[in-house]
C-alpha cells in the first residue's frame, strides 16, 4: 500500500474508489466499509483509496475534551494495508479544513485523485456543518464525474460496531469485548523505557513502555497479553495502573514477558491484550504482591495454554 501524506495536486491519474473517515481503531465496522471499496474498486478495474485523518478530527473539534484515540496514524496504516487497499491518504484535520464546504472540499480531492465512485457509510457526512450527506455528496459528484457508492452498517448481534462501544469496554476491562468489536487483540506498542526496575528485585522483571498518551489505556488491572519483541513472540503478565502497593501516582504499563529476562531497552515491544486477570490492588507488603504474581503469573499460562495462544 502506497501513503501519501497531504494532497499534492494531483497524487496519481488512476481512476479511484474511495472512502473516508478517521477509522480510529479499524474496527469491524470499518473493516466492512473498507473491504467493500476494496471489492468495488477490484470489480471496476480501479484503485482502492482511504482517505483518514492525522491528528483525529477531536483533536479541533473539541479541544481539551478529544477522546483517546484506539489507534495511531501507524497502527491504522497497517490494519488498513491488510485489507488490500492500494492507496492511503493522510491528511492534517485543521480548523481550516473543518471550515470547508462539501463543494470546497470535493474539489480538493477530486484535483488531486481521479475519483469514480465514492463509498461512504450510512450515516457518513462531511464539509462545515456536516452538510456534505450522500444526497449532496451525490448531486457534487455530477459536477466532478463521481458517483456515491452507500454501504449498509455492519451489525454485531443487531448493533452497529462503534469506536464509542469499544472505549467504553476498555473502560470497563471487559478486554473480551472490546476486542470482539475490534475484530482483532486491543494493543499498544512502543519503547521499552527504564523504570525503577523494583521489578527485577523481587523476581519478576518487568518491561516498561512509553506509550503514545494520547492512546487508550485499559482499566487499571492485571491482564494476559500476546508480546512481540525483536520478532519473537512471548506470552505476558502486564500491570496497567499506578502501582499502589508503591504509592505511585502515574499510569505505567508495565509487561512481564514469560521465559524472557533479557534487558533490551529501546527496542520496541508490542503487547496485544487478551484476557483480565483482575483489579489492580494494593498489597500490605512485598511477600503479599509477589504471591499474588506467582498466582497471576500461573493463571496466565493456564489461560494462554487453554486458549492455545503463544
Amino acid at each position: 500500500m502506497n501513503i501519501v501524506y497531504g494532497l499534492p495536486q494531483p497524487i496519481n491519474e488512476r481512476p479511484t474508489v474511495l472512502t473516508i473517515g478517521a477509522f480510529d481503531g479499524v474496527h469491524r465496522g470499518h473493516a466492512h466499509l473498507i473491504s467493500t471499496t476494496v471489492q468495488r474498486a477490484r470489480a471496476l478495474g480501479r484503485q482502492a483509496a482511504v482517505l483518514t485523518f492525522d491528528p483525529h478530527p477531536d483533536v479541533v473539534v473539541r479541544p481539551g475534551k478529544e477522546r483517546p484515540t484506539l489507534t495511531t496514524v501507524v497502527e491504522r496504516a497497517e490494519l488498513i494495508a491488510a485489507l488490500g487497499v492500494d492507496l492511503m491518504v493522510v491528511i492534517p484535520f485543521t480548523r481550516e479544513l473543518m471550515a470547508l464546504t462539501a463543494h470546497e472540499f470535493m474539489a480538493r480531492l477530486c484535483g488531486a485523485l481521479a475519483i469514480r465512485e465514492l463509498c461512504i457509510g450510512w450515516d457518513f457526512a462531511l464539509g462545515r456543518g456536516r452538510e456534505g450527506d450522500a444526497e449532496r455528496l451525490a448531486a457534487i459528484g455530477q459536477t466532478f464525474g463521481y458517483t456515491v457508492y452507500r454501504v449498509e452498517p455492519f451489525l454485531l448481534d443487531g448493533e452497529t460496531v462503534s469506536s464509542t462501544r469499544i472505549r467504553a469496554a476498555l473502560d470497563n476491562g471487559d478486554i473480551e469485548s472490546a476486542n470482539r468489536l475490534l475484530g482483532y487483540p486491543y494493543g499498544l506498542r512502543g519503547p521499552i523505557v527504564e523504570g525503577d526496575r523494583r521489578g527485577r528485585t523481587i523476581g519478576f522483571p518487568t518491561a516498561n513502555i512509553h506509550v503514545d498518551p494520547r492512546r487508550m489505556l485499559p482499566a487499571h488491572g492485571v491482564y494476559v497479553c500476546r508480546a512481540l519483541l525483536g520478532g519473537v513472540t512471548y506470552g505476558a503478565v502486564t500491570n496497567v495502573g499506578v502501582r499502589p502497593t508503591f504509592d505511585g501516582v502515574r499510569r505505567t504499563v508495565e509487561a512481564y514477558l514469560l521465559d524472557f529476562s533479557d534487558e533490551v531497552y529501546g527496542e520496541e515491544l508490542r503487547l496485544m491484550f487478551l484476557h483480565r486477570l483482575r483489579g489492580e490492588q494494593k498489597f500490605d507488603g512485598i511477600a503479599s504482591l509477589v504471591a499474588q504474581i506467582t498466582r497471576d503469573v500461573a493463571a496466565a499460562r493456564d489461560w494462554l495454554q487453554a486458549h492455545d495462544v503463544v
